[in-house]
């Protein structure tokens, strides 16, 4: 199938007057590119009237690198379904589906520029009082009407086999589980880092330890996942956020996505040591920081329990002790799967706006070097570290 980009607005503008209601017949659209990942191209058209939608088209390859990466345009059929599934049970949480075109690798959906990027929000040390409750709610629900407990034996298995995606996986498999643990040459590393990168490549330990991490990642369909679940895929404002960009989704363990979550979270923590503000500004944001993942813990793990205690379809998963042992091994995957992406986004290729909008390259390493510290204790450390309180203390103490 041939793709064919939207070249200037008036393309763009029939496309959309062509395959939605949105606007009125003689509404005046504006459009304009706000792509801002590195995979797809995205638009915001808008009226005269203020009313708005998105468009996102996926190319055959990676938007910022072009024809030389190819990359299945499958991914957004995965997005797609992805986000029906999540509409189904969450609808508050993701964009509204306006149009799918499989076609011309097209969907128009709501646009939710009243929301602000989490990452952006952390970094400028906005508190959000309700953020915990709503991503834990969503986090929970989701992971169990998508496993074996919460729909029959046969719709899982039939939902792991619409979700396979294996190109976007051997991307993850590749650049959350290899290149950060090796001396890579897609790594990007500030040099004042170098030693700290060059011992932990030498710790067999860790590498064991990550390498059970990597087979549960590649071997377990428990749940389906957003599969890239950073705060730059969350948008929120005081009483609401909104989840975007699934085209990373497919069956694997459930602890990735609250791991990856978590591990953004402790990103901004280790950035606020060294970004603008005073002390005791960095401080308190800090500790809001530490309070929000021992919440966010407390929503997932008690929302789950009750979905797992009252609508549980599965007999054999309903013991009380089996429950127990559930959660506590959720816990422990989703630090080990915290630790992998902060080190990854630490001195892998793609780095966050917590660590690299520290402008002293001195004063980002130590920033950087409390990130990789964290994250090898979560790593190898994941079965001694009990609940959220403990991991706090741990964390306060390096």
């Amino acid at each position: 199938m041939s793709f064919t980009k939207f070249s200037n607005s008036q393309q763009l503008i029939d496309y959309i007057s062509k395959n939605s209601s949105f606007f009125s017949t003689d509404a005046d659209l504006v459009t304009e590119e706000i792509s801002d990942g590195n995979l797809n191209y995205v638009y915001r058209v808008k009226d005269n009237q203020g009313q708005s939608l998105i468009v996102k088209q996926t190319p055959p390859y990676i938007r910022v690198i072009g024809e030389g990466w190819p990359l299945t345009q499958d991914r957004l059929r995965i997005e797609h379904n992805s986000l029906k599934l999540t509409t189904e049970r969450c609808p508050e949480i993701v964009p509204e589906i306006y149009h799918y075109d499989s076609d011309s690798s097209v969907i128009l959906m709501q646009d939710i520029g009243d929301h602000h990027n989490l990452r952006e929000l952390l970094i400028n040390r906005t508190k959000l009082p309700l953020l915990a409750d709503q991503l834990g709610s969503f986090l929970a629900t989701m992971k169990f009407y998508t496993s074996g407990m919460g729909i029959e034996s046969t719709d899982h298995k039939a939902l792991v086999k619409n979700s396979q995606n294996p190109e976007l996986c051997k991307i993850h498999e590749e650049v959350f589980f290899w290149d950060p643990f090796c001396d890579h040459e897609r790594n990007d590393i500030n040099p004042l880092l170098r030693e700290t990168a060059e011992k932990l490549w030498a710790d067999n330990e860790l590498k064991r330890e990550v390498a059970i991490l990597k087979r549960r990642y590649m071997s377990d369909t428990e749940a389906l996942l957003h599969g890239d679940l950073h705060t730059g895929s969350v948008f929120a404002t005081s009483d609401s956020c909104k989840v975007i960009d699934m085209e990373f989704a497919f069956c694997g363990p459930a602890g990735f996505d609250t791991g990856v979550l978590l591990a953004n979270f402790l990103l901004n923590y280790c950035g606020q040591a060294n970004l603008p503000g005073s002390e005791e500004q960095r401080a308190d944001y800090q500790a809001w920081l530490l309070n929000t993942v021992a919440a966010l813990w407390q929503s997932f793990s008690q929302k789950l329990s009750q979905l797992m205690q009252s609508h549980n379809l599965d007999p054999s998963l309903s013991n009380a002790s089996y429950q127990q042992w559930y959660l506590q091994q959720l816990w422990q995957d989703t630090l080990g799967y915290a630790g992998v992406e902060m080190t990854r986004r630490t001195i892998g290729i793609a780095h966050v706006a917590d660590l690299m909008n520290i402008e002293d390259p001195a004063h980002r390493a130590e920033s950087e070097k409390l990130s990789l510290k964290i994250a090898q204790m979560l790593i190898v450390n994941r079965r001694e570290i009990n609940d959220s309180l403990q991991l706090a203390e741990q964390i306060r103490a390096l």
